[in-house]
């Protein structure tokens, strides 16, 4: 029989689980106390009533700093909530065209292409091409050239206009 492994632990090592002999010891004030014994460093956490928790497990030695362990954990989890609270996420928005829109139709649909590009979204606009209006893709080109003109002072063209299957595909990106 196999014995399982132990399951990895999330976050740094603390006290007993710190693997190196020599340890760059910061105690609980911020003072550097130097390249010291791993013996030395767990008794002076224990001495403070602290944990030795190593930081920078990388380099050499490892930098471990006595603190409240727990305290620590509760503020790397706040740091990342706020983290992902301020984190935008950008949403591709599809605007729907036809080689024959009317004017005001045209400008309804680049009203809301503008609205998308205040909000920092990407606009993919399609334009879908059927039955007989496939012989004149010339007309649609036109057509989303135009668009690529309007848009040029507040959007960049991350794709440019090309055919997929039946539909002509550009994508816009605000600057």
């Amino acid at each position: 029989m196999k014995s399982t492994a132990a399951p990895q632990k999330e976050g740094p090592r603390t006290n007993r689980e710190i693997r190196a002999r020599e340890v760059q010891l910061i105690d609980s004030e911020g003072k550097n106390h130097g390249v010291v014994q791993l013996l030395d460093a767990l008794g002076m956490a224990e001495q403070a009533g602290l944990d030795l928790v190593e930081i920078a497990p990388n380099s050499t030695p490892p930098v471990c700093k006595i603190l409240d362990y727990g305290r620590f954990r509760f503020a790397e989890q706040k740091k990342a909530a706020e983290a992902r609270k301020k984190q935008k996420v950008v949403e591709v928005k599809e605007i729907k065209l036809r080689p024959g829109i009317d004017e005001h139709d045209y400008d309804v649909k680049m009203k809301a292409v503008q609205r998308f590009f205040e909000e920092g979204d990407k606009v993919k606009v399609t334009l879908r091409f059927r039955g007989r209006e496939i012989a004149h893709q010339d007309i649609g080109y036109r057509l989303l050239t135009r668009v690529k003109a309007e848009t040029a002072q507040i959007a960049k063209v991350e794709l440019e206009p090309s055919m997929e299957g039946r539909q002509m595909v550009m994508v816009l990106a605000p600057k």
